[in-house]
């Protein structure tokens, strides 16, 4: 296996991390953010104030993004088939 095979297969590795765990990971971010600053706003610090509405985005947004998410996985699963042969040269 070449540096250059190496590479790319990280570069696919971490776009594919990226690709997968970006949106559940960007939308824990802003409903987090947001929820901080309406309990700054309100002065109220109650805990699962901020935990029940990130439980639910989360969950919806992987309800949302999981067929195109399952899609890139398997697709990167299948070029990592495909392509064994090249990695044991």
């Amino acid at each position: 296996m070449s540096i250059e095979l190496l590479n790319q297969l990280s570069r696919q590795t971490f776009e594919t991390i990226i690709l997968v765990g970006g949106p559940v990971l960007m939308v824990s971010l802003i409903v987090g953010v947001l929820i901080s600053l309406l309990q700054a706003v309100t002065q109220l610090q109650e805990m699962t104030m901020a935990f029940i509405p990130k439980i639910l985005a989360v969950f919806v947004t992987l309800l949302v993004a999981l067929p195109w998410m399952v899609k890139v996985m398997v697709s990167f699963t299948r070029s990592i088939f495909e392509n064994i042969p090249q990695y044991v040269k």
